[in-house]
Order: C-alpha cells, then structure tokens, then sequence
C-alpha cells in the first residue's frame, strides 16, 4: 500500500476561501476559490455568516478533488488557515448565535478601555499577554457582545475563531492553536497557554476558550458527515494550522532566524521569524506565537501600502492606455525614468489612518514638497517610496527589539517589480529574494497538513524541500546610503504633521 502523497490546505479568507491541493514534492495540483458577502450594518461594523465559510471549504475542496483527479485515499493531512481575531460564538449545542464579527471591524474602542483599565493600564496588559488592545482582536468583541446582547451572551458557550469553526465541522472537536490564539488578546505568549490571570481580570469563564495545540499537531480526524460533504474518506488528520499571517510565513519559509516577509497587498505586512518571545513594550507590533513549534514571531501592519499604488493608479492612470504591457508595467517604466528622491518629493502612504508605526487613525495621506517641476510619474514614484519607507519602518522597528534581518521575502504586488524589489532591498539594507508560492497562506497550511500527517518531518524541513528562492537582490551601497538619509526625513514629516492631522 503506497503511501499518501497528498495534502491540503484551507484558507479562510475575509473575500473568499482558497483550497490547494499539494503534492509531496511541493508541486500545487489544484487551486479553486470561492467567494461570500460581508456585512457592513453600521459604518465600522463588519461581520460574515460563519455558515458561508462552510459553504466554500465544502465546494473549493470537492472541485480541487475533482479538478485534481486525485484519489480521496491519497490525502495525507489537511491544515487550516484564516483571518484572524474574528469571534465565532457558539451557545450548548454547537450553533452560531449570531453573525461572526470580524478583525476590520471597529465597534469596540469602549471594549478595547475596559480591557486597558481591568488589566492595570498599558503596561500591565503587554504584562499579561504582550500585546495591547486593539479594535480588530477578539477579547473586546466578547465584552461587546455581554455588555450590548446580553441575551446572546447568556446563551454563550464556545468562543472559536473562524478556521476553528470549520475544524469543528470538519472533526467535531473544539480546538485552536497557539498562532492564531495570540490574535485573541487572551493568551500567555511567552507560555503558549491561556490568560487566566486576564480571565479572572475580565469575568470571563476559561470554559468558553477551546483547548490549545501546536499548529502541526494533530488536533482531530475528519468525521463522516464532513468527508461525505468534501468528497474525502474518514480519519484524514487535521491539523491545528494557524493564522493567516503566521500561515503565510510558513508558505513563504519564514520559519528560520534572519529570514523576513514583506507582502505588499491592500495592507503591508512585514513578518519576522523568532527563536523566543520577543519583548513589545511599545505595543506597536504584534508580538505572537509562531507557526513553527515552540518559536514566536512579530509582525507589524501599515493600512495602505499596496492600497496606496493602487490608488494613485486609479487617480494619476485613470485615462492611460498603455501601447505595451498594463498600466502598472507604465507606471513602473515612469518611475525609473524619474530620479531617486524625486527632486524632493515625499508621500505618506495615510489614505485610511495608519496602525504601525503610527497607531493613529487620524493620520491622513499627502504629498509633501510638491512644485512645478513635479508631474505625473514623479508623484507616483514618491508613493512608490513612501509606502517603502513605512515598511522599512517595521523593518527598523524589529531590529531595535533585537530582532535579526538579514533576508527579506517579497510578496503580494511589489514582488512582481524587479525594480521595486531592489528599492526595498536598498531601503531595509537587507537582501531580497521571492519565492514560488502564490496564496501562501494556504500554502502554508498546506505544509503544516503535510507534517501532520507525515509527509515531512518539521515545518522548516517542509519548508526547505518544497519552496524555491530566486530573484536575490543585495543593497546596492550607494543608492542605500542615499535613501538612508531620506528615510531619516521622512521619518521626522509624521510627527510634524499630526497635530493638523488630528484637527483635520
């Protein structure tokens, strides 16, 4: 009997849910999407209907099966990914009590106070669980749900996030694990276990946080219901998994000291691997349990990276029609015909308030030193660098916490740019290279299925024997001396500019 040679991976996304179907060799067999509706019932509120999610793990995995023409008994693990901090509640019985609400939701600042003030203020917070009280984690979205339907939380008996709701449906079992639990506000980084002290701080019983494991750990088998729905047999492992920024990592091979993401989506995400727990005590970044067993990582999240190029696209390109390739090929020609440090032109990539290193949602977008000699294509390479400069800003961060970079992994829009790849390479005076991966979140819970399920020893020997690096650029020294001093102005426009940023 030969030995199952295949895993999968499920991405619970915010827009849609991606399944890839991986071969032992690394080799992607099948990619399938599917797509569900978020609700928005105030300004700042953002929920989705768990049940959506089920929906499009049911149909992406049976058409990566089907499109595969992989046999269900070839399947050697499934691992989970998802959007992290959204609230699944659940009462007795196992069901959804309301919509789940979500990490980009906002109605919970009053919450995010309470849970400040009970845990002794800032310092005593970052004590407990090293991170502070954001809006999109978990914890307030529980005080909120008590303090505005108490109804709702009388009947409360399960707290899970949203791809431990479809492990849940998968196995039957309540579990999560130690990567996407630290998005929660309620687990001990350091000790990779629930906050009971915070617990006790916030009257909220332990009973409604399921058991933890590591993300690689097998946490429970797929039942018959569920692998009647997927087109799969009974007793696939299916593994903790992880978050999709720690996910992510792993599909990217950011599992080892030294090595960085920099994924330039909507948001940019700069990601760090890290042998031990890594101190937070300006709040700034995240500091969370790592995918990979026993190892931690910290990551920060500026809101408008590749949001901001996609904007200026919009604004600057509304009436381009390139002869040759699209418009982000002219916008990237435009830009290596303008001088580096655009006759002094800076942009602060604000467009939607900032969260690292700014946590500030007042902070708004500008150029600054703009004259007439500045046209179209100097203005678009002054986004290009500013939205740099904010990620070498996290970079910088993390190396001042003792955090080592010496390679850096582009992702997301600005990996396709060999010139915007050697920019980052000169701005975090690190080495970049890419990696085959596209959707590494899935990937990633792809690898960490695979080791669940024994197809790889360890998340970083899977790592290794299925991920290619190419495309290594080092700093080039003069051009990484002169950004050095432009960051340096850069860095000083935020703080002159934020008291007119608060009273705009």
């Amino acid at each position: 009997m030969s030995k199952p040679k295949y895993v999968i991976g499920v991405d619970i996304g915010t827009s849609s849910t991606k399944t890839l179907l991986v071969a032992a060799d690394g080799k992607i067999v099948a990619e399938t999407t599917a797509t569900y509706p978020l609700y928005s019932p105030k300004p700042g509120w953002n929920e989705q209907d768990p049940a959506h999610w089920w929906q499009a793990t049911v149909k992406t995995v049976r058409a990566a099966m089907k499109q595969s023409g992989v046999k269900p008994a070839d399947v050697a693990g499934l691992g989970l990914s998802g959007q992290m901090h959204g609230s699944v509640f659940l009462d007795a019985r196992g069901k959804v009590l309301r919509n789940a609400l979500l990490w980009n939701d906002q109605r919970t600042a009053q919450q995010c106070a309470d849970i400040t003030k009970a845990a002794g203020g800032t310092k005593g917070l970052i004590a407990l669980v090293n991170n502070v009280a954001l809006t999109g984690f978990t914890a307030p979205k529980v005080l909120w749900l008590r303090d505005n339907e108490p109804k709702l939380f009388k009947q409360l008996r399960q707290l899970l996030l949203p791809k431990d709701y479809i492990r849940y449906l998968l196995t039957g079992v309540y579990a999560s694990e130690v990567s996407d639990a630290a998005g929660t506000l309620l687990l001990d980084v350091k000790n990779r276990k629930w906050s009971l002290p915070l617990l006790r701080k916030l009257d909220l019983d332990p009973a409604l946080l399921p058991p933890l494991f590591e993300s690689p750990d097998v946490t429970g088998t797929l039942n018959a219901e569920a692998a009647q729905a997927l087109g799969l047999v009974t007793g696939i492992p299916v593994v903790g998994g992880a978050g999709d920024q720690p996910a992510g990592a792993v599909g990217m091979g950011v599992v080892e000291e030294g090595i960085v993401s920099a994924t330039l989506g909507t948001s940019g995400v700069v990601f760090a691997h890290a042998e031990e727990m890594v101190p937070n005590p300006a709040g700034v970044l995240q500091s969370f349990c790592h995918a990979v067993p026993n190892k931690w990582c910290v990551f920060g999240c500026m809101l408008s990276a590749g949001g901001s190029f996609e904007w200026a696209k919009d604004v600057l390109y509304a009436d381009a029609k390139p002869k040759v390739g699209s418009v982000f090929d002219l916008m990237d020609r435009e830009i290596q015909a303008t001088p580096p440090g655009c006759e002094g032109l800076f942009f602060l990539p604000y467009l939607d308030g900032e969260r690292c290193p700014h946590a500030d949602p007042s902070a708004r977008a500008c150029w600054v030193g703009l004259s007439r000699r500045h046209g179209r294509a100097a203005m678009t390479r002054a986004v290009m660098e500013g939205i740099t400069f904010g990620m070498g800003d996290q970079v910088a961060l993390m190396r001042q916490l003792g955090v080592k970079v010496s390679e850096v992994r582009c992702g997301g829009g600005g990996a396709k740019s060999q010139f915007w790849r050697q920019l980052q390479a000169d701005i975090y005076g690190a080495t970049t290279v890419t990696v085959d991966s596209p959707n590494a979140s899935a990937y990633g819970a792809a690898l960490l299925g695979g080791v669940g399920g024994g197809v790889w020893a360890s998340v970083p020997t899977a790592c290794r024997q299925t991920l290619t690096v190419q495309n290594r650029l080092k700093p080039a020294a003069k051009s990484a001396k002169f950004y050095a001093a432009r960051h340096a102005l850069y860095r000083s426009l935020y703080p002159a500019l934020k008291p007119a940023f608060a009273a705009l």
